[in-house]
């Protein structure tokens, strides 16, 4: 079982978000999926299935994927279909510019891929429309991550934002970001909110943090939440329509990466988010033994 081993979010090797791509997972059963990327030890993996059902785009250009991370399979993901995106380019893309279907359990997601030397794409995820879930009310939410209420932006909302992923969106300002940490295990006052993670925003300086719900973990790069974030700065018109704008993420674990985002719409009514970067390929591998099924 062949993988590729790439970087998503950045220009070069050894940066932005690592990813194992295993393009040709027909085989593996969920179970097995998910013993891998605990063994691999990536944030997540992505795992193609070819898809061949009639009247659906052709096999050469659509998946099936299935994302985990280490506790298990995700319904969505950002940096995994971009960086799944473009190993689907260097494998079986014939021009310099290529559209991937990748279909996700409950949806299908275009990315489209630009060639931009060997080894080195750029890959553009449409995250599709964004649904404004909640306004909660911000007492007690700087807590939750070792701050004060002074330390949240006072010109931006908290949000509940769905993109496929629900994320509490997080404003912050000054060097609030810097100085944020997972003061409480998260899931529980999450749930309460309606979210399933959430993502610390400077809006003034486009810049993001995202933990694992524990806070044993920081996130080097979050595509899902990025998109939300998206949706959050067009919602407030922090960005124009349609505006291409870079928001950063990872400066705190050493990876520093680059997101390009947009959105489309006005208010709540946001009808489409992308999210984009660079993709570097770093490496590819073969496990000599799978897990058991």
């Amino acid at each position: 079982m062949r993988y590729h081993h790439v970087d998503v979010f950045t220009d070069r090797p050894y940066g932005g978000n690592s990813l194992a791509v295993f393009p040709e997972a027909d085989s593996l059963t969920g179970a097995q999926m998910r013993a891998i990327t605990q063994e691999l030890r990536h944030f997540e993996s992505v795992f193609l299935v070819r898809d061949d059902s009639p009247g659906r785009p052709r096999p050469r250009r659509a998946r099936r994927a299935r994302v985990f991370d280490l506790t298990g399979e995700l319904d969505f993901a950002g940096h995994p279909l971009i960086g799944a995106a473009a190993v689907l380019h260097e494998l079986h893309g014939s021009a310099d510019h290529e559209t991937w279907t990748l279909r996700l359990p409950d949806r299908p997601v275009d990315v489209t891929t630009e060639r931009r030397g060997p080894g080195r794409y750029a890959s553009l995820l449409d995250q599709g429309a964004a649904a404004f879930l909640d306004r909660p009310d911000p007492d007690g939410l700087a807590a939750l991550f070792a701050l004060e209420p002074g330390d949240l932006d006072p010109s931006l909302p908290a949000e509940v934002i769905s993109t496929g992923l629900r994320y509490l969106v997080l404003p912050v300002r000054g060097d609030a970001l810097a100085r944020a940490r997972v003061a409480q295990p998260l899931d529980a006052p999450l749930a309460r909110l309606g979210a399933e993670f959430a993502y610390l925003l400077d809006a003034a300086a486009m810049e993001g943090r995202h933990w694992s719900n524990d806070g044993l973990l920081e996130d080097v790069a979050t595509g899902s939440g990025a998109g939300c974030a998206a949706a959050c700065l067009r919602g407030h018109g922090r960005i124009g329509s349609g505006e291409r704008s870079l928001l950063r993420q990872g400066r705190f674990t050493g990876r520093p990466s680059v997101m390009t985002v947009s959105a489309d719409g006005h208010g709540r009514d946001i009808r489409s988010v992308r999210v984009g970067g660079g993709v570097a390929l770093v490496g590819e591998g073969r496990l000599r033994e799978l897990p058991p099924p």
